[in-house]
């Protein structure tokens, strides 16, 4: 197997300059702890905590980290009973079933035993992968995006090796890649964009989808990409059977050929090493060989900005992204993969050529804006996509129907959590109007709400103002500017570096 190219230790919104290289090495390969007609008996303490759970893995944390091409051949013994107990407490306690009809609370009855049973098939070798059961969430567009709903063991299993691999590919994973990462959150990657826009000298944005990626991802260059860290044939081997495992839809078993089941506890993972392979390593080295100016990255999942120094550049790598990602079975969305001007000089610059404001982008939720401060100074500005809060107020509006004759108070609560979920993620610098029209949107859908319950009701909007007051919170900022949370995070950051 070829390995892939070492990766040094990269900043987090990735520049043009090399960074500093890694550590000397360290034995990589584990020994075996027990037999595997063992494998049933537990070795590690039935009351562990999440922490000591995590803290068998410190050596293949520091393996990974101080050698970078070493394949790791003993993994499996790491799959715990405690390790899988602890990836059966995070799960979700209410979510949906899988096609075996198992719920977290089901599964308590007899947790022991079942955890028992479960690590036993594991290390036999006798542990099958149940198809996942097929659900359609509605999408902006109007279409379905597929959800993969796996059996309640998978998803112990998978979580437990999830932690597993993730002691390896955290210390591979390039610093741009923020995706469902164990530390990294939406916020951290907006951060990182909104830094990288107002401190470099970035004039064109290349705003990349990749087409259907989770449905294209090739199993071959999955496994192949994943060998080239791993080495136990038993983790290998439950990997394909998870990909090969098929989707139940309509009572009809769907052989899966390629991609990776959306939903699943696996798939981001997976994904995050797929794209790791076909596009960071890849785009890291091609920022070092051929940009002249500067060059930022930032990918979550497979939402890509790229933010490029020279138009010439943007466009070279554009078609060199095509061929890059055309090897790996995957190609960029024809319609929603565009090369616009934007940056803190975009403004002036399209002024001076006669040209109209600069193109707005979405990236995680939010519209990208080429604004001014109230000093005239260029400000990034990032709103609310319309359709996103257009589409969580048709949400709301439905669930209040339904719960048009509860207690007032009781929908205040509701009401309550709800607008105070919606401003956990959208309450950021340049969002105030956003905020207010949602909060005013919301209210006009309550009153509307209770004069339906009665036609004699003749709720007015002074009353509805008291209500809000009581149970909404109020359109206030809660994150900070980027550039504050940035430097705290990652207080070594500097521009060029």
């Amino acid at each position: 197997m070829t390995h892939g190219p070492e990766k040094s230790d990269l900043s987090i919104v990735a520049m043009k300059l090399a960074n500093k290289s890694g550590q000397p090495g360290a034995e990589t390969v584990e020994r075996r702890e027990r037999a595997e007609g063992n494998t049933g008996e537990p070795h590690m303490r039935r009351t562990q905590s999440r922490e000591s759970v995590s803290q068998g893995l410190d050596r293949v944390r520091e393996a990974a980290q101080q050698r970078k091409k070493e394949r790791f051949t003993a993994l499996l013994h790491y799959v715990t009973v405690d390790r899988l107990k602890d990836a059966y407490s995070s799960l979700k306690r209410e979510a949906a079933p899988g096609v075996d009809g198992a719920t977290w609370q089901s599964y308590k009855h007899d947790l022991e035993v079942n955890l028992a049973r479960l690590h036993d098939q594991v290390h036999r070798g006798t542990y099958r992968a149940l198809p996942s059961r097929r659900r359609y969430i509605p999408k902006l567009d109007g279409r379905q995006r597929p959800l993969g709903i796996a059996a309640l063991e998978d998803k112990i299993v998978q979580r437990a090796v999830v932690q597993v691999l993730n002691a390896i590919y955290e210390e591979d994973f390039v610093g741009f890649s923020y995706g469902f990462r164990p530390g990294r959150r939406q916020h951290d990657a907006l951060d990182a964009l909104a830094v990288g826009i107002t401190m470099t000298k970035v004039n064109w944005i290349v705003d990349a989808d990749i087409a259907g990626f989770f449905d294209a991802v090739s199993h071959e260059w999955l496994i192949r990409f994943v060998e080239h860290r791993v080495g136990d044939s038993r983790i290998l081997r439950l990997i394909r059977k998870w990909l090969k495992a098929g989707v139940m839809e309509d009572g009809n078993l769907v052989p899966t050929e390629a991609g990776t089941p959306q939903g699943t506890v696996i798939s981001p993972l997976l994904a995050n090493i797929y794209l790791h392979y076909a596009f960071d390593l890849w785009a890291d080295q091609w920022r070092k060989k051929h940009a002249k100016g500067q060059v930022i990255v930032v990918r979550y999942a497979d939402d890509i900005v790229i933010g490029f120094q020279h138009e010439r550049e943007a466009k070279r790598f554009m078609a060199d992204m095509r061929q890059r990602l055309g090897k790996f079975a995957l190609s960029l969305h024809p319609e929603k993969t565009r090369l616009i001007e934007f940056g803190r000089f975009a403004a002036k610059d399209r002024e001076s050529r006669g040209l109209s404001k600069p193109e707005t982008f979405n990236f995680l939720g939010f519209t990208h804006i080429c604004g001014q401060s109230r000093r005239g100074a260029f400000q990034l500005k990032r709103q609310t996509r319309r359709d996103r809060m257009r589409a969580r107020l048709r949400a709301i509006k439905e669930e209040l129907r339904r719960r048009m004759h509860e207690p007032i108070p009781l929908q205040g609560k509701w009401l309550r959590q709800v607008v105070r979920g919606y401003f956990a993620y959208h309450a950021v610098p340049t969002n105030s109007r956003c905020l207010g029209a949602f909060r005013h949107y919301v209210v006009d859908l309550w009153r509307r709400s209770l004069v339906q319950r009665s036609q004699r009701d003749h709720t007015t909007w002074n009353r509805m103002a008291k209500l809000a007051a009581e149970f909404l919170p109020p359109s206030h900022i809660l994150h900070p500017w980027p550039s504050v949370r940035f430097a705290v995070k990652y207080p070594r950051w500097e521009p060029g570096a």
